[in-house]
């Protein structure tokens, strides 16, 4: 078992990962809400620029990649045309270049550019861009639903976000890994918690098609997460109403467990996609565990009048008790 701290933040802060059209469209009157954590692992079409740093040369520190303006955030696409498959061809494919200009396909946001820079040499002798990148990313998230006729299930509520810019990560592949939640790290006023997880790297259990600005989607291969539970109505949007409702979580082994809460506002069709309704945590057990709201809880889903209404998905840092869920509607149409 693989062991990590969740780093996935909104578009993954609260955190950092739902199929569909729309109920009707789909068919989907009802659906097994899950609550469960889970590893999911993904790989980027192109590399996700982490760090933007100087690089130690004999002549004191450069800067090359953000003399050029590449930013934390940006996906490299390509290096002087060819597309980069991972970080050691990207590397390849710099030092290759020696001390010669190379011209760097970026996305940043919806818009691609191309950049110009010219590498140079560290203390090693290995010409360099000053950049950290990465093709993979792992980390804990809450399944949301699923239908049980098709194994279709739908997490997080918003979408794997770089980090600086807040662009979809671009999706190559992706899996999910059955998880066990080890340790929570309360929050507190200022500063998120977290849930920490175990996953096994070599079972997957289910796969990851598209990450969207409403959630992770995919089939699950395996009915470990669902077999034994029983699908509920999906509300419609009219039906969500402020007051009590109910949030199932996993704040501990692989247990789900229900916790109350209050929805205090409903955004209808002029809320955000992972923002169309403030929620307010008011169950005292999990308060005092988690704080109320952390990273990792995101995909949990919300039940009000027995039927399933939308998803957690943000938390609000000055107040780890308050947050944002999405309506389950807006999950199920955009994907």
């Amino acid at each position: 078992m693989k062991k990590f701290h969740v780093k996935l933040t909104a578009c993954i802060t609260a955190l950092l990962f739902v199929f569909s059209v729309s109920a009707s469209a789909l068919n989907h009157e009802m659906l097994i809400p899950v609550g469960r954590a889970v590893g999911i692992q993904m790989s980027s079409q192109g590399l996700l620029v982490e760090d933007v740093s100087p690089v130690d040369t004999e002549s004191g520190q450069q800067n090359p990649a953000q003399k050029a303006g590449i930013k934390t955030g940006d996906v490299i696409i390509s290096v002087n045309g060819q597309k980069v498959q991972d970080g050691a061809n990207f590397q390849k494919l710099v030092s290759l270049s020696g001390e010669n200009d190379i011209k760097i396909d970026i996305m940043r946001g919806d818009e691609q550019k191309q950049i110009t820079v010219k590498p140079v040499k560290d203390s090693n002798g290995v010409y360099k861009l000053g950049v950290r990148v990465r093709d993979t990313i792992n980390g804990i998230g809450t399944i949301t639903y699923v239908d049980a006729d098709t194994g279709e299930y739908g997490s997080l509520g918003h979408g794997i976000c770089s980090g600086e810019n807040g662009q979809l990560i671009p999706l190559k592949q992706g899996s999910l890994m059955q998880a066990s939640v080890s340790r929570v790290v309360k929050g507190i006023a200022g500063t998120p918690g977290c849930l920490q997880g175990d996953f096994n790297t070599e079972y997957n259990i289910g796969t990851v098609e598209k990450n969207t600005l409403t959630g992770i989607y995919g089939t699950f291969t395996d009915d470990l997460y669902y077999k034994n539970l029983q699908p509920v109505e999906v509300a419609s949007s009219d039906e969500i109403k402020t007051g009590e409702a109910i949030i199932l979580s996993n704040i501990a082994g692989d247990e789900v467990k229900e916790y109350t809460c209050q929805i205090e506002k409903v955004y209808g069709a002029g809320g955000e996609y992972d923002r169309s309704m403030t929620i307010r945590i008011t169950d005292n057990t999990l308060i005092e565990k988690t704080g109320g709201i952390v990273q990792g809880m995101s995909g949990s889903p919300i039940l009000q009048n027995g039927k399933i209404i939308g998803a957690v998905t943000h938390v609000l840092v000055s107040d780890p008790t308050r947050g944002y869920a999405i309506q389950i509607d807006k999950m199920l149409e955009k994907a």
